[in-house]
């Protein structure tokens, strides 16, 4: 019996499956893109598109379908990511090695272990300072901080309504178009 060997960011790159990852050191499919998910996502990219632009509320690099490699054997792909552009002053190329400062999935039906235990305990593990969850057909965004002890909860938002949400407390978003409303 052959052992399992565990697949490397290396092996993800040369790879010609389209819209993969790489997690556990598994090469796996992301899931197929529904439509509340790609408006969620692209909404919500738009929404805090004045914090990537100079003269907007604060420096940040933030990118949608973007591969960071964590581990040798981990380099999940994430619906959006944020980088400061203090921590990272030039945009992010290729596969990112630099830890993001934030991170935001769009929970994917069938894919929820990944987005809600897999990729928090990574986070959390790398320090991620912040990781929203978002779901889209139950209309919820909940935002967790890094704090000493690991992630814990600062918001959780099932009303359409506008709020401030770490790191992006700098202007309200607005909640019912990021999701879609």
């Amino acid at each position: 019996m052959e052992a399992f060997k565990l697949k490397t960011v290396d092996d993800l790159l040369a790879s010609q499956e389209e819209r993969v990852e790489l997690i556990d050191g598994e090469i796996v499919r992301r899931p197929m893109a529904r439509g509340e998910h790609g408006i969620v996502q692209s909404n919500t990219s738009v929404e805090l598109g004045p914090f990537s632009r100079d003269g907007g509320p604060g420096g940040w690099w933030i990118a949608t379908e973007i591969s960071v490699a964590y581990e040798s054997h981990q380099c999940p792909s994430h619906d959006l990511a944020g980088w400061r552009k203090e921590r990272m002053p030039k945009r992010p190329r290729g596969v990112v090695a630099l830890r993001p400062d934030w991170v935001c999935e769009i929970v994917s039906a069938g894919h929820e272990r990944k987005d809600t235990l897999t990729l928090f305990l990574l986070l959390q593990r790398h320090q991620v300072p912040f990781y929203w969850l978002i779901w889209p057909e139950d209309r919820t965004l909940i935002a967790h901080e890094l704090d000493r002890d690991g992630y814990r909860v600062i918001a959780t938002i099932t009303e359409p309504i506008r709020a401030r949400i770490p790191p992006f407390d700098a202007q309200e978003l607005d909640l019912p178009y990021i999701l879609g409303d």
